[in-house]
């Protein structure tokens, strides 16, 4: 009898033990949350452009920043959870206008990663995000709405519909746009079912383009594009929004361009790579940008993988591939580097220049990562990457900061939300274990990346999918 009552408890409590819910993605991967937390001896990037602050103390009350104020101003509350920060580095999270939920699997291929991107990108210290074209439409706006009503983890997302292409084939998961009636129909359905921003791609028409930014605009939404078949100048007098990839997609260099034609081959970068660094044409593209107030994404991170003598991405972020993916990547980063000097090894930095010639003549530039490629650009790194890049594009740091968080709330229309450390804003911030020294190229380790007032363990996630991206 005894044996028996043994035996029913342990049955009763396997049962039990099999309905507990196992802990949601939030309850797993935060690291600290609490009605009122202070952050305390930080050194405060406040997204502004200004220089940075020592010692300073962070209240955050209810997911909103509450004040901020040098340490010996500012008191913690009873109650109040304090966290040093040691003089690390605080700023605010990253607000990045060039991300996709997709990433290649093979050439001509995308795979969806719903799952692991958004907690990936929280991990590299991004809170908001545009997915600046998509792949798998539903999956990103079915993700956007779970991550709005707080079922999944992840930043907030401005969800771009489908690349919107002509009629040559990119890749099979792509629309290709007839002619401009079609374009208008594609822009309306998205918008119908809950796109927010729209991404012209390569070998869209004129005609396409400019009923693309017409159709959009009416419906209070903005336009996007990576270009090729049309100029930056003829985009920019249709009153495209904002371009992609610094200049590295401008063919309004291209000696006998035929108008609505993709150039072939290298014509494109050939005439970058001939193009002088100060040459006058330039100079004036850009004015023409500015006076139309047409922001420019800097995505060095993705042409930094095509470029000759650039380094390899770190081993911890090709960790987070699964092996066939890793494999592709090192191979062809290797084939590259074999290959010797290149004309995007000579672009790259005369973009840097040109980046910031646009910025300092007053222009709107904005950064993302573009995780695409041949798989080098790997959420949860490219971002951190992004930052360095800029900074060696000749940004001081207070200014890379604001180009990778203010700039962007700025584009987006959300700068009274997020994109800076001010009270009444959202607690959306990054914590770095060490201060920012500009000395020192590489970033410090990434402490905890904070959204609406949770701070999520970057060390849990990284580690939890190693060897995932590529699976899910």
């Amino acid at each position: 009898m005894k044996k028996t009552s043994l035996l029913v408890a342990a049955l009763l409590s396997s049962a039990a033990l099999a309905q507990t819910p196992p802990p949601s993605d939030t309850e797993r991967y935060t690291l600290f949350q609490a009605p009122v937390t202070l952050l305390r001896n930080a050194q405060l990037y406040d997204g502004t452009g200004s220089a940075p602050r020592e010692h300073m103390s962070v209240l955050i009350r209810d997911g909103r920043i509450a004040d901020v104020k040098p340490d010996g101003e500012l008191k913690a509350p009873a109650g109040a959870l304090v966290k040093e920060l040691n003089g690390g580095a605080l700023m605010p999270g990253f607000v990045l206008l060039h991300e996709h939920l997709f990433y290649p699997t093979e050439r001509g291929s995308y795979g969806a990663f719903f799952q692991s991107f958004p907690l990936l990108y929280l991990a590299g210290g991004v809170t908001t995000m545009r997915t600046a074209g998509s792949m798998s439409p539903y999956a990103d706006l079915n993700t956007w709405k779970d991550i709005r009503d707080g079922k999944a983890p992840g930043p907030d997302l401005d969800v771009t519909a489908p690349f919107l292409n002509g009629i040559q084939a990119f890749v099979a998961q792509v629309p290709r746009l007839v002619n401009a009636e079609d374009a208008v129909r594609q822009v309306g359905y998205w918008a119908d079912v809950g796109a927010t921003s729209y991404k012209g791609y390569m070998h869209l028409t004129r005609e396409q383009l400019d009923a693309i930014v017409k159709a959009a605009h009416e419906r209070k939404a903005k336009v996007t594009a990576h270009l090729c078949a049309v100029t930056y100048a003829e985009a920019t007098a249709m009153g495209i929004d904002n371009l992609e990839h610094g200049f590295f997609a401008s063919t309004d260099f291209v000696d006998g361009r035929q108008p609505d034609v993709c150039p072939s081959g290298d014509a494109a970068p050939k005439s970058l790579d001939a193009l002088a660094v100060d040459d006058p044409r330039m100079a004036a593209l850009q004015r023409q940008m500015i006076d139309k107030k047409v922001a420019l994404t800097s995505t060095l991170t993705i042409f930094e993988t095509f470029s000759y003598g650039r380094p390899m991405a770190p081993a911890a972020a090709l960790d987070l591939l699964m092996p066939q993916l890793r494999e592709q990547y090192v191979s062809r980063y290797t084939a590259i580097q074999r290959g010797g000097p290149n004309p995007h090894g000579r672009i790259f930095p005369k973009n840097m220049v040109w980046e910031k010639q646009f910025h300092d003549a007053g222009g709107l530039l904005v950064a993302g990562t573009d995780p695409t490629g041949y798989g080098g650009v790997i959420p949860g790194w490219s971002s951190l990457r992004q930052f360095e890049l800029l900074r060696e594009a000749g940004f001081d740091t207070a200014t890379t900061v604001k180009v990778m968080t203010s700039n962007g709330a700025t584009y987006l229309g959300r700068s009274a939300d997020i994109g800076r450390i001010a009270p009444g804003l959202r607690a959306d911030l990054i914590a770095f274990a060490a201060p920012l020294d500009a000395a020192k190229p590489a970033l410090p380790e990434v402490a905890w990346t904070m959204k609406a007032g949770r701070a999520w363990d970057r060390a849990k996630i990284l580690n939890a999918w190693k060897g995932q991206v590529g699976l899910r």
